[in-house]
C-alpha cells in the first residue's frame, strides 16, 4: 500500500477539525486554546508539504518554516502571558478574566 496524496489530505483534514472541535467546544481554558491553535497551523503545514512534495517544488516547504517559527514565537509569547496571568490571578480561566477590558 502506497501513501497517496488523499492519505495527508485526510491527515490534516483530521487535525483541522480537533483544532477547531477544541477551540470552539472549550473557550474557557486558555492552555487548551492554544493547542487548538497549534493543531489548525500543523494541518495547514501538512498541507504545504504534500502539495509540494506532490508538484515537486520546494515552495510549500519554505511557507512551512516561517509558519513553523511564527507557531514558535507564538507559543512562547503565548505561554509566557499564561504563566503571567496565573501567577497574578491564580487561574487560566478565560471567561474570569474580565477585568482585562479596555
Amino acid at each position: 500500500m502506497t501513501i497517496t496524496l488523499a492519505h495527508y489530505l485526510i491527515l490534516s483534514a483530521i487535525l483541522f477539525c480537533i483544532g477547531v472541535f477544541g477551540f470552539f467546544v472549550n473557550r474557557r481554558n486558555l492552555l487548551i486554546l492554544l493547542m487548538s491553535i497549534e493543531l489548525i497551523l500543523l494541518s495547514a503545514n501538512i498541507n504545504f508539504v504534500a502539495f509540494s512534495t506532490w508538484f515537486g517544488e520546494a515552495s510549500g516547504q519554505v511557507f512551512v518554516f516561517f509558519i513553523l517559527t511564527v507557531a514558535a514565537a507564538e507559543a512562547a509569547i503565548g505561554l509566557a502571558i499564561l504563566v503571567l496571568l496565573f501567577r497574578n490571578l491564580n487561574t487560566i480561566n478565560v471567561e474570569e478574566l474580565d477585568h482585562l477590558n479596555g
